[in-house]
């Protein structure tokens, strides 16, 4: 028998992290998951990635991380900061700086430790908030410093990198695990049923409506 080949997601419990697991879990033969929190306000995410593991019959590590909310103001981990899209000139005030780059140097470390070069994150340029962290030159940047600094051969993949919220939805149908996305949560104000007045929560719906697809997931009346 060959040897298995390995993939991390990073994962947590929303939408894309979803999507991904669901392509890893077609694209690899193992596939394991590392899930981080970071004191986020919708931390009712972590019961997502929780379940959604379980279901998919894959480990989950949880790394706790406190030092977003002790270094930055975000609406992401101080609930006293309103939740904003930003605009051309100003970042939406959920943007976490270093986020991304400081889950995937984790990911990276746990990934060595595990012997996994494959590496699966859910950042998207396309249809998305605007962050920085989540566009491809970041990650192919990022790519290249992982590997120097740990002598390694990572592969940063990005599945969704150039997918719309509707063709993100459409992959999931394709790869017949629509149901799934029913315990991911995307709501940044950590409801359930979900607000459906975010910025994620808008994204989201918007995607399932130009899909032709329903939404699995419940939102308030």
């Amino acid at each position: 028998m060959g040897q298995q080949k390995k993939a991390l997601v990073v994962f947590s419990g929303g939408q894309d992290s979803t999507t991904c697991l669901a392509w890893a879990k077609k694209e690899f033969s193992a596939v394991e998951t590392i899930t981080f929190d970071y004191g986020q306000r919708h931390k009712i995410e972590l019961e997502s990635a929780k379940k959604i593991t379980k279901i998919a019959k894959v480990s989950q590590e949880v790394v706790k991380i406190d030092l977003f909310s002790k270094l930055t103001a975000n609406a992401l981990t101080d609930p006293s900061i309103t939740i904003n899209q930003g605009s051309k000139d100003q970042l939406p005030s959920t943007f976490v700086p270093g986020r991304n780059l400081i889950f995937l140097s984790i990911a990276a470390i746990y990934a060595k430790q595990r012997g996994i070069k494959d590496i699966i994150t859910g950042v998207c340029q396309t249809d998305y908030s605007g962050y920085p962290d989540c566009r491809d030159q970041f990650i192919k940047s990022l790519e290249q410093t992982l590997n120097f600094s740990m002598d390694e051969n990572f592969h940063l993949h990005t599945p969704l990198m150039f997918l719309s919220k509707k063709e993100t939805v459409e992959m999931m149908q394709q790869l017949g695990q629509i149901e799934l996305l029913k315990h991911s949560h995307t709501c940044y104000n950590g409801t359930r049923p979900a607000c459906g007045k975010c910025p994620a929560c808008k994204l989201r719906l918007k995607g399932f409506k130009e899909a032709g697809i329903t939404d699995p997931l419940k939102y308030e009346q």
